[in-house]
């Protein structure tokens, strides 16, 4: 049976810990999607390491206080990439590294990341595309070794630039295969596969139980990566649904989105219980 779970920003972020827990808590949510690493800019980069741990430790009691599992980690992304230069990745490796060993204080086992882009999101010429898998086969090679020594699996995440080569879930998938190893798999975000055309059944589908280790679940167009909530934009939500059960998928159906920042206060948690309602129902929990 899937948990339900959502990204941290939709609770914690908007309420603040404590009284984020609980309201996550009130309304059904079994999981969390910690993204506080995902901004190397944020608060708890600016931590020592003793710091840093003790934080991070505070965090983990506060949420399993809360009867509240941390499902998975967003590491660390910024916008638009810095991968060109050895300088730019080895900053970028640091904070990742840091952030394995983060989820693992935090006692989590999944921790998502995106791709190496040295030549940022548009097409890349063939010279281009074999520098780029060479640059991520080495970055990932070092980064799954620290989480094997973390006993952390790293998600690899596909993503919404159709003109990158290794954007399509299929692309994600062989370059995951690669490495043949049980710390690296596929985190499946839905609404980047909707904006490379690719349904996210049949993505779900194409991984299998055996690469499918996490998910990103949310909607939009068809073109841009918005995060709308589920059963808004162009992804046939039963066909997702169908997948996950036919594989068997026993992770949790985590949610990387949230209300809408500009529904009125008054009525908020009214969207929020029906945001929960629509996960619910996609993870067969009805």
């Amino acid at each position: 049976m899937m948990k339900i779970g959502i990204e941290s920003g939709a609770y914690l972020s908007r309420y603040g810990l404590e009284e984020g827990l609980k309201r996550m808590r009130k309304h059904g949510y079994e999981c969390v999607d910690f993204q506080d690493f995902a901004d190397t800019e944020g608060p708890l980069f600016q931590l020592d390491e003793a710091g840093f741990e003790k934080e991070l430790k505070n965090i983990k009691k506060q949420i399993e206080d809360n009867g509240i599992e941390i499902c998975q980690t967003h590491g660390p992304w910024r916008w638009p990439p810095r991968d060109n230069t050895p300088e730019d990745r080895a900053e970028r490796f640091e904070k990742m590294a840091k952030s394995i060993r983060g989820t693992a204080i935090l006692g989590c086992k999944n921790f998502i990341i995106h791709p190496i882009m040295p030549f940022g999101c548009a097409s890349e010429s063939e010279q281009q595309k074999k520098e780029m898998l060479d640059m991520n086969r080495e970055f990932m090679g070092r980064l799954v070794e620290v989480g094997r020594q973390n006993e952390v699996i790293v998600n690899f995440e596909n993503m919404p630039m159709p003109p990158l080569s290794i954007a399509p879930v299929a692309a994600t998938l062989a370059f995951v295969k690669e490495f043949n190893s049980p710390w690296f798999k596929v985190c499946l975000d839905t609404g980047h596969a909707a904006t490379t055309n690719e349904k996210p059944g049949d993505c779900v589908r194409l991984l299998g139980k055996e690469y499918l280790q996490t998910l990103h679940i949310h909607d939009n167009n068809g073109r841009n990566d918005l995060h709308w909530i589920p059963y808004t934009g162009v992804i046939d939500w039963n066909d997702f649904s169908n997948a996950l059960a036919e594989i068997g998928f026993e992770g949790t159906a985590s949610l990387e989105t949230s209300a809408p920042g500009k529904i009125p206060a008054e009525l908020r948690e009214m969207q929020e219980i029906s945001l929960f309602q629509m996960i619910r129902k996609i993870a067969r929990r009805d």
